[in-house]
């Protein structure tokens, strides 16, 4: 059994505030479901660039789409891959994300709301990226505001 992991506030409030491109994987046109929901305000509200990853591969968005972290091209830059798959597929995400961590420059994994898979959590971390699990941008941007305390000492 892996440790729980916790999510860190100063992790959370960088990757909301810094200007970035993310992966979204499980990101295709239907606008029904919450990664292309979530994937518009991270665009509209944030000015995150967006590469979506969805079998179809389908342009989200304005953005062109890939069926995988690997297809996307050599020189992309992806800061952030964002897990919008369920919990028994995230971790073969995960394992991608760490074997295209350094080509892509992959800093970061969000597995959002749901999306729980502590093993797969620890292996990214001991990988070197940074783990944020169960949350979703949406929720956490207005808990993150620049000034709310969420680093400091309360011991």
């Amino acid at each position: 059994m892996s440790p729980h992991h916790h999510n860190d506030p100063d992790v959370i409030r960088d990757l909301l505030h810094t200007p970035a491109t993310w992966a979204v994987v499980g990101l295709g046109d239907n606008p029904d479901r919450t990664a292309y929901r979530v994937s518009l305000w991270l665009q509209r509200e944030l000015g995150t660039r967006l590469v979506p990853v969805h079998p179809s591969a389908a342009t989200v968005h304005g953005c062109q789409g890939y069926k995988t972290l690997s297809d996307i091209p050599d020189g992309t830059v992806v800061k952030v891959v964002d897990c919008f798959v369920n919990s028994e597929r995230v971790g073969a995400v995960v394992d991608e994300a760490v074997a295209e961590r350094e080509r892509l420059g992959i800093e970061a994994l969000w597995l959002q709301l749901g999306v729980i898979d502590e093993d797969a959590a620890a292996r990214a971390e001991a990988a070197g990226l940074a783990v944020v699990m169960d949350t979703c941008p949406k929720i956490e941007y207005p808990r993150i505001q620049p000034g709310d305390g969420a680093g400091a000492i309360t011991d």
